[in-house]
């Protein structure tokens, strides 16, 4: 009866570390996910300022654009926390679409070669950081999965998992194209 006992605890013991081995490797996925978020984030911080000086020489009397593009620009890369971050990255999405608008008025810079090329590096960025933010939603949504089901909800009580934020627009007028007024 001992040795029933005894395999009794360690068939639970096995369960518990493997189920806590799970949870922290769901974790870590979501942390690396939103590691590469950052990173196409970074690359569009380095490119948004070349595109802003190469628009300047066509359309300086845009100044109102290209300054807000630059103060979202700068609110996104000083924003902490991951709802703070989406709130600020969605700002500076919205703000360079409207710069992109810009280049159908002036038919000179749409056809200036560096605007061409920095307007091609940002569209695969935006499509990266896209493809990022599904990816950490996917991560998310798997770990919150993992964390909520039985039995797996009791360990992850126990020892202080906490279910992930969803990369997600939180303005409503954020989910509208934007409007360019001239």
């Amino acid at each position: 009866m001992p040795w029933i006992a005894l395999g009794v605890v360690v068939v639970l013991a096995i369960a518990l570390i493997s189920v806590y081995n799970a949870l922290v490797s769901k974790r870590v996925a979501c942390q690396a996910a939103w590691s590469q978020i950052d990173v196409q984030l970074k690359r569009r911080y380095d490119l948004v300022p070349n595109l802003v000086e190469t628009v300047k020489g066509y359309a300086a009397h845009e100044r109102e654009t290209l300054e807000a593009v630059i103060a979202a620009r700068n609110t996104a890369a000083a924003a902490a926390g991951m709802q703070e971050r989406a709130q600020a990255e969605n700002m500076l999405t919205g703000a360079l679409r409207q710069l992109f608008a810009l280049s159908e008025a002036y038919p000179d810079l749409k056809a200036n070669q560096n605007f061409m090329q920095l307007q091609e590096e940002l569209t695969s960025t935006e499509n990266r950081i896209a493809f990022s933010r599904q990816h950490y939603n996917s991560t998310s949504a798997e770990y919150n999965s993992a964390i909520q089901k039985f039995p797996n909800n009791m360990i992850a009580n126990s020892f202080g998992f906490r279910q992930q934020e969803y990369f997600q627009i939180e303005e409503p007028e954020h989910r509208q194209p934007p409007q360019v007024k001239f």
